[in-house]
């Protein structure tokens, strides 16, 4: 049985996650837009400004898991991480040129300080029969949010322009600080750990293996904003475009509670492949046509993709580490992935712009296959059956 406590904590950071999204995918529809259309940059500055802004907050994301483990404290990096989401929203509608763009991405992506801690202490207080479920609700509720702010967007981008739209979007995130710092009662951890070695000695072989063949598939999962060019390129009107990121959004919210649910049942292990192989599918077929149809089906497969790996990642992550450095590892795995973006995202528009939009794609179905021959090798906690 839960606690009254956990019931309501996890409602809590479901809702504020809910609100934040909310804001965020305002503004991720028309993202590749503003800069490429509205600021004029190529895709390479593109992929500089969305690989950098993840590059920085991955450092991020790591500091906070390591200062939240060492004083033994959440809640402050959570609701702060919040704040700083929503002060960057005000910046971009002030942006007039592309460069000014790069601090307030910094600073958008920084608010990810808040991801460790939070999922840390999700962790904290869920045992291995709902752990899966709580973090595939809180997916869930991330990827609603996400679903109304971008029909938000598309019923007010025709009459908005982009300033007031980028202005409306950091109210929510506000809104989510102060259910953070209201609804949060936090108490420390039992175990008083001092951090005297460095967090990867403390860290085991399987979560060692994990957090390089993620690292490895990061290198191909580049920004979606790839996608979106992609499907504008490919005859989709620019004011359709904001239609299919929700079809991505809508697909993941419906995904992530079920994933994490079965996660729960079968292992981590097992859905994680799965995932790849649905973003393997999506490279095949981007690669081989850019009919219509195809492109619906891409998003789709896409949202499926990120539903399922988002939710199971972060679970499995935080079984892998000792309970005692979650954040710890949490931070570190994050920090990895993140690293791995700018140079993705970076060489996913380089080769975008000399050879053609297919040549990123071959490049990540590559490192996918090498992602999931690695995960093989993983050792899971529980006892289950790999069934892919």
């Amino acid at each position: 049985m839960e606690s009254i406590e956990t019931k309501k904590t996890i409602r809590v950071f479901a809702w504020a996650s809910f609100l934040n999204d909310f804001g965020s995918d305002m503004i991720y529809p028309v993202w590749p837009l503003f800069v490429t259309t509205y600021l004029g940059a190529n895709m390479a500055v593109l992929g500089l400004i969305d690989g950098l802004g993840e590059a920085f907050v991955s450092i991020a994301k790591a500091i906070s898991g390591y200062w939240s483990d060492r004083i033994r404290k959440r809640k402050v990096f959570i609701w702060t991480g919040y704040f700083f989401g929503a002060l960057s929203r005000v910046g971009y509608a002030f942006t007039t040129i592309w460069p000014f763009l790069i601090p307030f991405k910094i600073f958008d992506r920084v608010g990810k300080i808040r991801s460790a801690p939070r999922d840390a202490l999700v962790a904290d207080i869920s045992t291995e029969m709902n752990r899966g479920r709580h973090f595939g609700l809180m997916k869930s509720m991330d990827n609603l949010g996400a679903v109304c702010g971008i029909a938000t967007c598309i019923m007010l981008f025709q009459y908005l322009e982009y300033r007031t739209l980028f202005l409306l979007a950091a109210f929510p995130s506000l809104i989510s600080v102060y259910l953070i710092y209201r609804g949060i009662r936090e108490t420390k951890p039992a175990l008083s750990v001092i951090h005297q070695k460095m967090a990867l000695r403390v860290l085991n072989g399987p979560f060692r293996l994990f957090l390089i063949l993620s690292s490895v598939f990061a290198l191909g999962s580049f920004s979606y904003s790839f996608l979106l060019i992609y499907a504008h390129q490919g005859g989709f009107r620019v004011s359709f475009v904001p239609v299919l990121y929700l079809i991505f959004t809508a697909t993941g919210a419906l995904v992530a509670y079920p994933a994490g649910k079965l996660s729960d049942r079968i292992g981590r292990k097992n859905l994680v492949m799965f995932s790849f192989f649905l973003w393997g599918s999506v490279c095949l077929i981007i690669t081989m046509t850019a009919h219509p149809v195809a492109v619906v089906l891409v998003f789709v497969l896409y949202g499926l993709h990120k539903g399922i790996l988002e939710t199971v990642q972060k679970t499995f992550v935080a079984e892998l580490s000792p309970d005692a450095y979650r954040a710890t590892g949490l931070g570190l795995f994050q920090m990895a992935i993140g690293l791995c973006a700018l140079p993705a995202s970076l060489t996913a528009g380089i080769l975008w712009d000399r050879i053609d939009y297919a040549a990123p794609f071959y490049l990540s179905f590559g490192l996918t296959i090498m992602a999931a021959i690695l995960l093989v090798f993983v050792r899971e906690k529980r006892s289950v059956s790999l069934i892919f």
